[in-house]
């Protein structure tokens, strides 16, 4: 019934398709859709499409239509994403996990072909880049070595993994950054499904293993990202389980001013938004204000989603949208289609004549933003440039915070000569980084930064020998613009040369500083600084060496990379001295708009994406020269230190038990409030004398030698010991100490945390983790839960959780709970050395109470918690064991 009542057909240049119309379902008795948001739309399309009476009930087409900001209940409905997307750092491990299904399958008797994507999957190779090359004319070639030899082992197994496996391709590396190709190559707007003689047309739709997935809701395309566990299950056929969300309408009025960049914008709204509170909503922007805005704007709006918390920041597709696919090179055809789709399900945005139906409403004229950065250690900290000395001056004073750093007035004076005469102090910038997926979409800054090395090159300033240049373009695309536009050499001039095409320095991929340098800061205990055009700065990602870590556009990038320091009022100071020894000030070099608006014109065409995109298939050699071997089942390599086969399907059995009660736990870390999947996940550089830099060592691998932790995602053995090892980590069990360090009960012996946990897992002993608000703050790293659960973690107790994080761990099989409102470990007096017991977990429902009991060594405290598995399917995977788990049952 419902497939005669909503099916309909389009006509278009490319021909006949079928669509299901949403319409049409009020012949079926259904509330008319018009008056819903457009990102609820296309999650309505996505529910009528996939209805099949079991997964997809008409009553899940009901509630979705039925969605209003008054309705009281949280409804759970189900989304099947079009595609996936990976990056190798986190695609590497769900490869791992997929080839370890198989083997299992085997063991257990199954069929292992059905272990196999079931949708399109594309994993983009750029997170393995690292600066070990800088400020030369080779940097480029030398990086891109050794980046090969780090990761030769991972690459073939990646390589494997596109032959093995059905409906999986690899884009090589050296080809730019995930979510810049997703926007510009990958992205086809409205997909196609063959289905018996008829071709089904929808809404391009994604989720994948990077927070920052959402970028491609600047396209008017659906996504976000998720844990790589949940990746893989819908890799493997499973929908995603949500809760239909609240959607906050965002209007735009106005147009940005001279000299406010689109940077500029996104961290205004980022601060705007952390402070309205979105965790787990839509943001869906409308208004006047899109008028002004290009399609790379929009794009880097949503691709902040995840610092200012909301799922999705998604911007409805409009004549600008059409207009960037024309110019990305896409197929005309296809334009059409998606506009002809989208007009016939009112889904295509030509301003509202009536302002759909919205939980909640803000507003921001885009004429009042101003040039600004964020830090020192979270990007929804916003300062605007004209603050930026002071606000840094006073955060090296005020007592040790997440914006400030604690130093005495005498240690605020201290400077360090280096041998080459220049001088080091607190503030010294030592990190200058173009980078990340955010900014280097943009050809409007990009184009402004080359003006600006331009300007400061022609007025003969330089850029300080101490600080490690970097400039890593999303696209091939960007280095040909800036070629053709001349202004590469000025780039370079100041030692911004191109080190790779990759995310770099945005992860932590900074590589080493030089050598002095690092020793000047570490035995001075200088708070340096690192200014980069990313979205992430918390502490410890970006370099050990840089506290002070300022997100900014790539012209301020430049800017302070000539001025050498944070600690500088550009309005009042001069950022150097010309050829003739006069004063030069921001202003003085600051590019004009209309010049950087020519040079767009001029330089920016669809051959030259078209060129660049075709470059993938035809011109990597190396990749190319990458044997394999063949095979349905990977071959493992018990000497490899790179992939190992992981241990979540050991002693695994056909059927699940059920949830038991939980009993005689104990703490194996007790955190504050903010803690980031970059303090729990492994990240960055392995330090040589951490748990998993000596169990290297204990294998004969060399320091040099260690790559990174996210190179080594496929090998659980060296991820667990990274878990809860960020230097900047502060466990409460062991105070005054950072990194991987807690107190292990009843000894009350000071140990790892690895270490901790292997003495309490040979005890039996099951593990839980106290945390503040917004635990899992960051990136979608699904070895912040694989981790924890390796180390014998069963429960998470937190004020608040960030969405993925929290999914994740229901994935892992880790059961978070929430402290009811009100409540926290500081104020129900819990220290962290108690014994806890959880009675009721056979009976716990989605959003129930479960009683905690935790019996001290002179008292019990009895407290209620939040169950925070949200859904009946996320009960499903707790009593399974994680997602993995449930869905290798179903496949047997």
């Amino acid at each position: 019934m419902i497939t005669q009542e909503t099916k309909a057909i389009l006509e278009t240049r490319q021909g006949k398709f079928s669509y299901y119309n949403i319409n049409n379902i009020t012949r079926l008795g259904i509330n008319d859709p018009s008056r819903l948001p457009f990102s609820i739309k296309i999650l309505l399309e996505n529910a009528l499409r996939n209805y099949d009476g079991f997964k997809v009930t008409l009553d899940d087409i009901r509630k979705i239509a039925s969605w209003s900001p008054y309705q009281s209940e949280q409804c759970e409905v189900t989304f099947n994403p079009g595609r996936v997307i990976l990056q190798d750092f986190t695609g590497v491990p769900c490869v791992v996990d997929l080839a370890a299904m198989r083997s299992a399958m085997l063991h257990l008797g199954g069929d292992i072909a059905k272990v196999n994507p079931q949708v399109r999957c594309d994993l983009v190779i750029d997170h393995s880049l690292q600066v070990d090359c800088y400020g030369c004319e080779d940097a480029l070639q030398k990086n891109m070595d050794r980046e090969f030899d780090r990761n030769q082992e991972r690459y073939e197994f990646l390589k494997w993994g596109q032959k093995a496996f059905r409906n999986f391709s690899v884009i090589p590396p050296g080809t730019g950054i995930i979510h810049q190709i997703n926007l510009e190559y990958l992205a086809e707007g409205i997909l196609k499904k063959n289905m018996g003689d008829e071709i089904i047309v929808f809404p391009d739709s994604v989720v994948g293993t990077d927070s920052h997935t959402t970028m491609i809701n600047g396209l008017g395309i659906l996504g976000w990202g998720v844990g790589g566990i949940e990746a893989e299950a819908v890799m493997l056929g499973e929908p995603i389980t949500m809760i239909l969300p609240e959607v906050i309408g965002f209007k735009l009025t106005g147009r940005l001013k001279e000299g406010v960049t689109a940077t500029d914008l996104v961290l205004t709204i980022v601060e705007m938004l952390r402070k309205k509170g979105v965790v787990g909503k839509f943001v869906e922007y409308y208004g006047d204000g899109l008028n002004g805005l290009t399609l790379p704007d929009r794009a880097m709006i949503a691709n902040m989603a995840p610092e200012y918390g909301a799922t999705v920041g998604f911007f409805p597709v409009d004549e600008t949208t059409l207009s960037y696919y024309t110019l990305t090179g896409r197929d005309q055809a296809q334009i059409d289609l998606i506009r002809s789709y989208l007009k016939e399900q009112g889904m295509f945005y030509t301003g509202y004549s009536h302002v759909p139906d919205f939980n909640d409403h803000i507003e921001l004229d885009l004429s009042t933003a101003e040039p600004c950065l964020a830090g020192p250690k979270r990007p929804q900290d916003r300062i605007r440039l004209v603050d930026m000395k002071r606000s840094f001056e006073n955060a090296l004073a005020a007592p040790v915070s997440k914006q400030s750093f604690g130093l005495s007035s005498e240690e605020m004076r201290k400077e360090v000569k280096l041998k080459n005469g220049e001088t080091l102090r607190h503030g010294s910038v030592v990190v200058a980084s173009i980078t990340s997926c955010t900014n280097t979409s943009n050809p409007s800054l990009l184009f402004s930064a080359g003006l600006l090395a331009k300007n400061a090159v022609e007025k003969g300033l330089k850029v300080a020998s101490f600080i490690k240049t970097s400039f890593a373009p999303g696209s091939l695309v960007v280095e040909d613009y800036l070629k053709t536009a001349g202004l590469m050499p000025y780039l370079t001039k100041l030692g911004f040369h191109i080190i790779g095409y990759g995310c770099a320095t945005c992860i932590g991929n900074t590589g080493p500083l030089d050598e002095e340098v690092a020793r000047a800061i570490d035995e001075n205990h200088l708070i340096a600084a690192a200014v980069l055009s990313g979205n992430r700065n918390f502490e410890g990602r970006i370099s050990p060496h840089t506290k002070a870590n300022y997100l900014a556009s790539p012209p301020l990038v430049v800017a302070y990379a000539l001025a050498g320091t944070i600690d500088i009022d550009f309005n009042e100071e001069p950022i150097g001295r010309d050829h003739k020894g006069r004063e030069v000030y921001l202003k003085d070099i600051w590019p004009d708009s209309l010049a950087i608006t020519a040079m767009i014109k001029e330089n920016v065409h669809p051959n030259a994406f078209q060129t660049a995109y075709a470059r993938i298939k035809n011109e990597n050699k190396r990749w190319d020269a990458i044997r394999i071997r063949s095979g349905e089942l990977f071959e493992w390599n018990g000497d490899s230190t790179y992939l190992h086969e992981p241990p979540f399907f050991d002693a695994m059995d056909k059927v699940s038990g059920e949830i038991k009660p939980l009993s005689d736990a104990r703490v194996l870390v007790k955190l504050g409030d903010s803690v980031t999947t970059d303090h729990i996940s492994p990240a960055g550089s392995i330090a040589k004398d951490s748990p998993a830099g000596k169990y290297l060592q204990e294998l004969g691998v060399e320091p040099a030698d260690f790559n990174s932790y996210g190179s080594r995602r496929g090998n659980d053995q060296i991820m667990v010991r990274g878990t809860f090892a960020n230097i900047r980590l502060r466990n409460d069990l062991a105070p005054g100490t950072e990194g991987s360090w807690t107190v292990h009960f009843p000894s009350k012996e000071k140990m790892s945390i690895f270490e901790a946990s292997r003495q309490y897992k040979l005890d039996k002993v099951p593990l839980i983790v106290l945390a503040g608000k917004e635990y899992g703050t960051g990136s979608s790293r699904d070895w912040a839960a694989k981790g924890p659960a390796l180390l014998g973690i069963k429960v998470v107790i937190a004020e608040s959780y960030e969405r993925i994080h929290r999914s994740n761990l229901a994935g892992m099989g880790i059961l978070p709970l929430e402290y009811v409102k009100g409540e926290s470990a500081v104020i129900l007096g819990l220290t962290g050395d108690e014994v806890f017991d959880f009675p009721d977990l056979a009976v716990i429902k989605p959003g129930g109470s479960v009683k905690v009991i935790a019996k001290g060594p002179d008292k019990t405290i009895e407290f209620q918690t939040i169950c925070r598995l949200d859904t009946p399917v996320e009960i499903e995977y707790f009593r399974q064991g994680g997602i993995l788990q449930t869905v290798l049952r179903k496949l047997l």
